[in-house]
């Protein structure tokens, strides 16, 4: 099965680092083993999508539900659609834990997505507090629960799961912890449950294969590890390796 390799560059690399960046990114990876998507500032789209010199898929951070409107510095789904986006994030765990997203405004999010036909990838997870707590089920379990009749009728669409505990603190979640993670969100996904499932938190070239290789994890959704060419390059490498 394929693996999807997905960097998520946040706020970084306008148009000209964007550029820069595909001067320097050669991974020798097969296109029919690895699938590489890139989520990029809007602004950036053009420039990757011009600079691209291996098949990449193309994804914008966030989409505002609404398709026009007096909506000061937000993006419709239809416009990133227009723009050549192909894939959006939503309930990325920074949008939810630092600009206040609630389940039922990424299910608005999720809906536009699929209105404007592009594949939206999903993110759920805990904070450290909530799995101390005990509450992991709980927690992923509600937050599916909450954008799945989003997907209703709807084309293709992933999810990625994210413990908010490892993102930027140099913590990774074993692959055991993954996959346990996984099997709850593909059971919670129901007659859903076969879309493919990403990994996102800390992923780095040393983690990345035994990750991709653990059971139900389809790919991996990268942060900072994905901004370095040659970083990023690796992590694809190693989601060859883990190809079945």
């Amino acid at each position: 099965m394929r693996k999807i390799v997905a960097g998520n560059w946040k706020m970084n690399h306008g148009p000209v680092a964007a550029a820069g960046f595909f001067d320097r990114f050669r991974p020798e990876t097969d296109p029919e083993s690895v699938e590489l998507i890139f989520f990029v500032a809007g602004l950036s789209l053009h420039a990757v999508e011009a600079s691209a010199r291996v098949p990449v898929g193309l994804g914008v951070q966030n989409i505002h539900w609404e398709p026009s409107g007096a909506l000061t510095g937000e993006m419709s789904a239809e416009m990133a659609a227009e723009a050549g986006a192909s894939y959006i994030l939503a309930g990325h765990s920074e949008r939810r834990h630092v600009f206040g997203e609630t389940d039922a405004e990424v299910s608005r999010k999720v809906a536009a997505a699929v209105r404007a036909g592009l594949v939206p990838v999903v993110c759920v997870g805990e904070l450290l507090e909530e799995r101390r707590a005990g509450r992991l089920a709980e927690v992923l379990r509600r937050q599916v629960s909450a954008f799945v009749p989003a997907l209703r009728g709807s084309g293709e669409f992933m999810v990625a799961y994210e413990p908010v505990w490892a993102i930027g603190t140099g913590e990774t979640a074993t692959p055991y912890d993954a996959s346990e993670a996984h099997g709850i969100v593909r059971e919670a996904l129901g007659a859903l449950g076969k879309a493919p499932i990403l990994y996102g938190g800390s992923v780095k070239p040393g983690n990345a294969a035994a990750l991709m290789s653990a059971p139900d994890v389809d790919g991996v959704l990268v942060g900072g590890a994905s901004l370095e060419p040659e970083v990023f390059a690796r992590i694809a490498a190693a989601g060859e390796q883990s190809v079945e």
